[in-house]
């Protein structure tokens, strides 16, 4: 779970940082789409370290660094270090996702993956759904620093919990590939067209959202009216709509074929970014209007999301950390691309995340059907 928080907590903060800190809102979008970047690239080493010393000593060493680069943005007297103490963020919490995965994965059976693995999912997706509620908060009281802090503290305490609760899950360690033999084991998974499928559909499902994330505190608060602390409780409104598709990919998991499952939540996804497409187009947009879609949307990623995440770690489980490094890569790669997308087109409309989140859910369609 704490591997967005970094993410989704400033969300809410993030015009009141650039107007503290003098720049303008597609510059201040740069925290966002860095720290997907330094989180995707990250996971790329961690994977399989944590398959070669083990999960916890590289957990604990990974929540040093996120530890650190917090500490790093709460002073930042511009915006250059304060982007740069965000990607050290990423590069640090980028760790809990993909040992989280491979914890999972490393005590589950094939046929109880799936169910665990929409558990996870369901505990990942709380922490969009209360950090940007929590970050607005913090933010209207204190300041867009002190949400650096309150993070800072609930990363040292859970660091404190791994350090005397957390047991090694990994029972077979595995020598630890050169560069060469890390790349030959990502592009053996790549050449399997069910991983393929699964890794298009997951990354598309799990970090399209970041496009409403992204540009969020503008669309609500210039063009609707909205204050920074309802910017909060709408994104959690919104990503709640995960839990729920979540909690019914846990009750249905091992009753309904994984790829049906994926591929009736993919539709779900088409029909709320459809709409919301068409609403923006009609000039109706509204509050209630923009929210409504996008909670049908995030519906459908709770869905497709842990359905995805099961299909590709289970196609080899003794590389559960690469297979969980690469995910994890292309996912926030995806969000990166998303992000830089809507910050480019972004025109004070609803235009540019419909379309962004219409076609993903299209490409996830399409790999899915390759499942």
């Amino acid at each position: 779970m704490t591997g967005t928080l970094a993410l989704h907590i400033f969300v809410p903060a993030l015009a009141d940082a650039a107007a503290d800190l003098g720049t303008t809102p597609s510059v201040a979008q740069l925290t966002i789409t860095l720290f997907l970047v330094g989180l995707a690239g990250g996971q790329l080493v961690y994977g399989p370290l944590s398959d070669r010393y083990g999960r916890r000593p590289v957990l604990i060493a990974g929540l040093g660094l996120y530890l650190a680069g917090l500490l790093l943005a709460v002073p930042a007297p511009n915006i250059g270090v304060l982007v740069a103490a965000r990607v050290l963020q990423a590069l640090g919490a980028c760790s809990t996702l993909v040992i989280g995965r491979a914890m999972v994965r490393d005590v589950s059976e094939s046929t109880d993956a799936a169910r665990r693995m929409a558990l996870l999912t369901m505990a990942m997706t709380l922490t969009p759904a209360l950090a940007p509620a929590l970050g607005g908060l913090v933010d209207t009281w204190l300041g867009w620093r002190a949400v650096f802090g309150v993070l800072a503290a609930l990363v040292a305490v859970l660091g404190a919990l791994v350090v005397v609760t957390l047991p090694e899950t990994n029972r077979h360690p595995v020598a630890l590939p050169g560069p060469s033999a890390m790349a030959a084991a990502y592009l053996r998974l790549l050449r399997m067209p069910v991983f393929r499928a699964y890794l298009v559909a997951g990354a598309c499902a799990g970090t399209s959202l970041y496009a409403f994330l992204a540009v969020a505190p503008f669309l609500l608060v210039e063009r609707l009216g909205r204050s920074s602390g309802e910017v909060g409780l709408d994104c959690l409104i919104v990503v709640f709509g995960m839990v729920a598709g979540a909690v019914a990919a846990n009750r249905l998991a091992g009753r309904v074929p994984i790829r049906s499952l994926a591929r009736t939540g993919n539709l779900v996804c088409l029909a709320g970014a459809g709409t919301l497409l068409a609403i923006d187009q009609a000039g109706l947009l509204g509050v209630i209007s923009l929210i409504g879609p996008l909670i049908v949307y995030a519906l459908g990623v709770g869905l497709v999301g842990p359905n995805a995440v099961a299909g590709l770690m289970n196609v080899d489980p003794r590389a559960a950390g690469a297979a969980s490094s690469l995910y994890g890569f292309t996912q926030m790669a995806f969000g990166a691309l998303f992000t830089v997308a809507v910050g480019l087109w972004h025109q004070g409309s609803a235009t540019p995340v419909a379309a962004t989140l219409l076609g993903a859910a299209t490409v996830a369609g399409i790999a899915l059907r390759r499942a």
